[in-house]
């Protein structure tokens, strides 16, 4: 299933490259990729593990850009 996450108030490219590499490790993720332009995240995730994989791409993005706005699309 593909989640598209907007993360608004990201400051530069770096933070969204470190983001989409602690994306792509997560367990479950079958793809990931952040567009600094578009400030979109779009990850392609194992059915049944939507949830748990928001969560914790929630945390990585927390953990490299606090101040930046998290919020599920579709």
């Amino acid at each position: 299933m593909k989640k598209i996450i907007k993360l608004e108030g990201l400051c530069c490219a770096n933070c969204a490259a470190k983001i989409e590499e602690g994306v792509k490790k997560l367990s479950g993720v079958k793809e990931a990729s952040l567009s600094f332009m578009t400030q979109r995240l779009t990850i392609e995730v194992e059915d049944g593990r939507e949830d748990s994989v928001v969560e914790e791409a929630r945390k990585v993005a927390a953990r490299v850009e606090p101040e930046a706005g998290f919020r599920v699309l579709r």
